[in-house]
């Protein structure tokens, strides 16, 4: 490259020299002063949120998997109790690991599950005694389950009150009972539709069925019920 003659190179750095302005842009993109204000807090909160959105999904898809998977555990199939202890042993058994409770025919004691899910084993003296009224409020007791109820065939009350994994299924499950269940609750069972009560037509003693909160209009099944006027339905709460 040619070299800039003497003069020309002095004349250059006057000019700088007594420039400040030309200094001054090129000093600009380092400044401090010109540098972008920084987002305000709830613009840096959408953008971490943003950022961990598939992060979060995958941590409550886990979490509801995991509590899928525990429900189904819980209403496994008692076979190897059944097998070695018999069918009224088993039944109790789950339904007291369910937090649930139950009366023998002929007894007033109830078998209950304390808040802690701690109960009795008394119940294992009862060999032979079968279950009169079952209590299920409030647990997690499905339609897999209720095969552990199977061959109680002198059930006659059994209340589901507030039971979320009630539902039609369950309803034409309980067929099994068909001549003996005379008292159902499922009332607060938010997984009942009114296509479930078809399903109840198969329970010829039933007396009384109370579906207070459930919002559907049951007197229509009421009439069609093959005891007709003789179920009490308790009503819903419109």
């Amino acid at each position: 490259m040619e070299a800039l003659p003497y003069k020309r190179k002095q004349s250059l750095r006057r000019c700088c020299q007594g420039s400040p302005l030309l200094l001054l842009v090129a000093r600009r993109p380092w400044s401090s002063s010109s540098a972008a204000s920084p987002p305000p807090l709830h613009t840096k909160l959408l953008l971490f949120l943003t950022q961990r959105f598939y992060d979060v999904e995958m941590l409550l898809s886990w979490g509801s998997q995991m509590k899928r998977r525990g429900i189904q555990r819980k209403n496994a199939y008692y076979s190897y109790t059944q097998r070695f202890h018999g069918p009224n042993i088993a039944a109790a058994y789950y339904i007291l690991s369910l937090r649930g409770g139950f009366k023998y025919v002929g007894q007033s004691d109830w078998f209950r599950a304390d808040q802690r899910g701690r109960f009795s084993w008394d119940f294992l003296n009862h060999r032979d005694a079968h279950l009169e009224e079952v209590d299920m409020s409030n647990t997690v007791i499905n339609y897999a389950g209720l095969w552990n109820l199977d061959g109680q065939r002198s059930l006659r009350t059994l209340s589901l009150r507030g039971c979320s994994e009630v539902d039609d299924w369950f309803l034409a499950r309980l067929h099994m009972f068909q001549d003996s269940l005379e008292e159902l609750d499922i009332s607060h069972c938010p997984c009942i539709t009114t296509g479930g009560l078809a399903a109840l037509r198969n329970l010829k003693g039933l007396k009384r069925l109370d579906v207070s909160s459930l919002p559907w209009d049951f007197e229509p099944w009421v009439g069609r019920h093959p005891a007709g006027g003789n179920v009490a339905a308790v009503p819903h709460h419109r």
